[in-house]
Formats: structure tokens, sequence, C-alpha cells
């Protein structure tokens, strides 16, 4: 496991990035688990994302992985592997804008029943639900999904498996 070599005493560091860690979940099939979240006020404006959020007081990263996965879908048997790939990126959500450092863990699971067991507020209004793809159904898909070119990214990765060192993804801004 990576060390995460930034300060963890706050859920921002320098520039006020947010310090955030993501899972790229598979399952026995290699099935990704994306979340289905949408503005709070508008569900027409959605998209589909990893499981992942904000590191907390003085966790590590690896911690606020294991533990936003548990809150937001209740999966608590997982293997967490390597740092697959870090991105910063900047978007609108909720009234304000978010500037994040994201780092993206590979995880396994045998576990695929998901449920939400503790969202906040925020996300009981943005998170509609949860979905495990396939490559090809992610390569297909006319929904946005963040990162990006996660599709690529997950083909690679089951085709190469896990990088040796984390790949810097472009920076995102929406």
């Amino acid at each position: 496991m990576a060390a995460d070599p930034a300060p963890a005493a706050q859920d921002t560091h320098e520039g006020g990035l947010r310090r955030v860690a993501r899972v790229v979940l598979l399952d026995p099939q290699d099935r990704i688990l994306l979340l289905h979240g949408h503005e709070p006020d508008d569900p027409t404006d959605d998209w589909w994302f990893t499981p992942g959020g904000g590191v907390e007081g003085d966790e590590t990263r690896e911690q606020a992985a294991l533990r936003e996965l548990a809150e937001e879908t209740g999966i608590t048997e997982v293997e967490l592997g390597p740092v697959l790939w870090r991105r910063r990126c900047s978007f609108p959500f909720a009234g304000r804008r978010w500037d994040q450092d994201e780092w993206y863990y590979l995880a396994r699971t045998a576990q695929t029943v998901t449920a939400a067991t503790a969202l906040t507020e925020l996300e009981r209004r943005s998170v509609a639900g949860a979905r495990w793809w396939t490559c090809p159904e992610l390569a297909r898909a006319h929904e946005t999904v963040y990162p990006t070119r996660l599709a690529e990214l997950l083909h690679t990765l089951l085709d190469e498996g896990p990088p040796a060192g984390p790949v810097t993804l472009d920076t995102e801004i929406v």
C-alpha cells in the first residue's frame, strides 16, 4: 500500500484541495461498482462515479477509502490494493465548486449486495443507487461517468493488471 505523504490533520492541504480517496471496486467477475449521483435539486443532471470521499481528521487515505466504501455501499469485506490513479478535478456541485486531489485504490470483494448505511444529508439527496458494470457495458454507456476515461482505464487494468505505480490522470475541470 502506498503511504499517504500529505498531512492528515484536515480535509484540505496546499491550494485548498480536498483530499479524496476513491475505490475501484471489482467483484469476482471483474465488474466495477459505480454509484449513480445527481445534483440535489435536479435528478436529470446525473452521472456515475466510483465510491469514495474526503479524508476526515487524522485518517489515512486508505482508512478513508474503506470508511467511505462501507458508508456508501455497506461493503466491508474487501482487499484494498494499490493506488492505481491520481487525479485532480474541479466541478460545481450543490451550489459550490469542489477542488479535489483524488487517489483511486484498487479493491476486490465477493460481497456484491449493496446498501448505503451511513450517507450524509447531502449524499441522501444526491445518490440514487449503485450498479455493477462490466467493462463492455461501461465502454458502451452513453451516461456521464467520472473519471471520464474510466472505461479505457478499466480495460487496461483488466488486461495488464495494476500499474507499477500510480498513474497521474489528466486534470478534469467541469
